[in-house]
């Protein structure tokens, strides 16, 4: 009995070390493999690339002695993870593999398809753009502020995606005579523009400002939470959108789902005052209310404004942990992601927790989190580049390209059109990456009907 105890203990051990073996092995070679990515490249700078894969995702990585150029598709090796949420990665390139550009049997880019928002327009869209001259692509990216003189012949030689207006825009103007003015814009429009405005409720309205359009100003968020609840917001989404229709406008830079309960933050009179849960259920609430009326409505400011100062006259810090931000500030924006928000405006706030050195507009880490924890695939655009936080920035327009942006608010338009062009020229930036967000700007386009050929 006892040389039977022995030998089957003989036998166990040998069974658990060969396994402990095995396993050490499989060990081994489960980190010698290395990782794929698929992606284009963005920048190249100072030993690094940067490359933007199907999905948006922007990563940097350290490599040695690089032949690529801008605009390539490569295959990438590496080792270990990387963050999705961060653009910077810590580990190194070990290899990567040109290769020619695919194409799905519609002539749709496959680095372009995301399985987004608005991908069941893709093809339309790019059939489209291979109409399009360069000029007419950039054009594309950039949302400008509405001119004072000559708006629809500098529209008619420029073709913008569209243009943003404001109370001094609709001032004593009739229903009629605002109708008629951005009629006269779509009419010398080659493809249909965005015709948007912050019409808020409350301490921001800019067509409501005008007793000829409505006789009262649309009500703050917070007035009508307090006088009917979620209902009333409802109704008040509905008809604000069935205003603004009416009117030819088809965007609203609202609804602000910054999450403020202190009356003393700069931007509390202009949310729902309530805290992160009724802000999340204030967001859907209103992008679920805003389907089906013609108008589009923006979700800002990303990623949380908190109680930082006003970034119109200058730069703004948010000191707060990422733990914060992402507990209290992104699930309103997740909310009105999954209610399928249709754009995302990003602030100039710098976010010390997750980029400390570039305002939240020209952070790629910010957007990053954007697209991948909060899995959105629409628009996102600047907040206006004519910012007090912003406007001592060179390159600022080039810069929000990078970091992810694929609308630029500006008020500055030819200086917003001459970095892009001096970008390309210079091999800063790829004109491929040009096609790709114009792209998207016309397939949202499509999506939201202004565009109405017939899909094949």
């Amino acid at each position: 009995m006892k040389e039977k105890i022995i030998l089957s203990i003989l036998v166990i051990s040998v069974v658990i070390a060969g396994v402990i073996v095995f396993n050490q092995e499989n060990h081994k070679d489960s980190v010698k493999k290395n990782k794929k990515l698929t992606a284009t490249v963005m920048k190249i700078e100072n030993n690094q690339v940067t490359v933007q894969d199907s999905n948006n995702i922007i990563y940097t990585f350290s490599v040695e002695d690089t032949e690529l150029s801008l605009g390539d598709t490569i295959n990438l090796e590496y080792k270990g993870s990387i963050n999705k949420n961060k653009s910077k990665q810590e580990n190194k390139v070990i290899s990567y593999q040109e290769e020619k550009e695919k194409t799905d049997e519609d002539g749709v880019p496959i680095s372009w398809k995301d399985d987004g928002i608005f991908s069941d327009f893709y093809i339309l869209a790019t059939k489209k753009l291979k109409t399009m001259t360069l000029d007419e692509k950039i054009a594309q990216l950039l949302l400008v502020r509405y001119p004072e003189n000559n708006a629809t012949e500098i529209l008619k030689e420029n073709q913008f995606a569209g243009y943003l207006f404001f109370a001094k825009d609709f001032k004593d103007k009739t229903k009629e005579e605002v109708t008629n003015m951005i009629s006269s814009l779509q009419q010398v429009s080659k493809i249909p523009i965005l015709t948007a405005v912050d019409e808020e409720g409350g301490i921001v309205v800019r067509v409501s400002s005008n007793k000829n359009l409505r006789k009262e100003r649309f009500q703050s968020p917070r007035d009508l939470y307090l006088e009917g609840g979620m209902d009333k917001i409802e109704e008040d989404t509905k008809e604000k959108s069935a205003l603004l229709k009416e009117l030819g406008l088809n965007l609203n830079l609202a609804p602000v789902v910054d999450v403020s309960t202190n009356p003393d933050d700069y931007m509390y009179e202009r949310t729902l005052g309530e805290n992160t849960e009724l802000t999340s259920i204030y967001a859907k609430t209103v992008i679920d209310a805003s389907k089906n009326t013609g108008v589009s409505y923006t979700l800002k400011h990303f990623p949380g404004y908190g109680n930082n100062t006003d970034t119109h006259t200058g730069t703004a810090v948010d000191n707060r942990t990422y733990e914060d931000i992402i507990e209290n500030d992104l699930p309103p924006f997740q909310a009105g992601i999954n209610a399928k928000a249709e754009a995302v405006l990003v602030s100039h706030n710098v976010v010390n927790s997750i980029d400390p050195d570039n305002p939240a507009s020209l952070s790629s880490d910010i957007h990053n989190l954007l697209r991948n924890k909060l899995n959105f695939t629409g628009i996102i655009m600047t907040d206006d580049l004519d910012m007090g936080a912003i406007t001592s920035t060179d390159d600022a327009t080039v810069k929000a390209i990078l970091a992810g942006n694929d609308l630029i608010i500006t008020t500055d338009y030819e200086k917003s059109i001459k970095e892009i062009k001096e970008a390309i020229e210079n091999k800063i930036m790829d004109e491929s990456l040009i096609d790709k967000l114009a792209f998207r700007v016309i397939a949202w386009k499509y999506y939201k009907g202004l565009l109405f050929e017939q899909q094949k």
